[in-house]
């Protein structure tokens, strides 16, 4: 019998700016995937938790190709739940496409291709899933990824600098801190940074500034 063709469950793709990371402001094309395992108290992608459909990773890569961007960002819900995701991100950067895949920490990242950004969101205490973190796996991280703490206050702040300090992070990647919008003041966790001489970047989730928190498609 003939091989089944991979497949992806979708929930959306489009075009827009990318709103974290180091790369914030570069125009992309979105691909967020169907699913997740967790469950951060904050989330505002949780639709993408079961709604989506099955589409075979050819047709996504038209899809994306026919909105003629030379980024993509593929993020969820969790995109490396899906076991063909890597295979994606390979196809991607094999199309000279530069690709960033946001991913929890604690699925293993390091296997996508080498040419392929991973933006980890390290999970804080306030986002109720801290425990289910893997921080051994911050050993794997490689030159283009980077890491994201997202901070509720002042106890998030400090298991994220004991992180930052015990893998080294900000010797060795680009670290970002994003305050919990409508949560926990930019000035204030800008104020902790700057006391401690923290070697990571405050982030503030662009998309939101420009469109508002409840926006989607942007």
């Amino acid at each position: 019998m003939p091989l089944k063709p991979p497949t992806l469950v979708v929930n959306e793709i489009y075009p827009c700016l990318q709103g974290e990371s180091s790369y914030a402001g570069c125009p992309c094309v979105l691909v967020r995937l169907t699913g997740c395992h967790l469950r951060c108290r904050w989330c505002d992608s949780a639709y993408s938790f079961y709604e989506g459909e099955r589409l075979e990773v050819e047709t996504v890569l038209e899809r994306i190709r026919g909105h003629n961007l030379p980024s993509v960002l593929v993020t969820g819900g969790e995109p490396l739940l899906q076991k063909h995701t890597p295979l994606l991100v390979q196809r991607l950067v094999d199309e000279g496409y530069r690709v960033w895949v946001e991913t929890s920490g604690n699925r293993p990242w390091h296997t996508l291709d080498e040419r392929a950004a991973a933006i980890v969101d390290i999970k804080c205490p306030g986002s109720g899933e801290a425990e289910k973190n893997c921080p051994e796996l911050l050993r794997h991280l490689r030159p283009l990824d980077e890491v994201k703490f997202v901070i509720a206050d002042r106890a998030d702040y400090e298991y994220a600098r004991q992180i930052i300090e015990d893998y080294d992070l900000g010797g060795r990647i680009i670290t970002h801190l994003s305050p919990v919008w409508g949560e926990m003041a930019f000035d204030e966790l800008a104020g902790w940074i700057l006391k401690d001489r923290l070697p990571a970047r405050l982030q503030i989730q662009m998309h939101k500034v420009i469109y508002g928190k409840d926006l989607r498609g942007v």
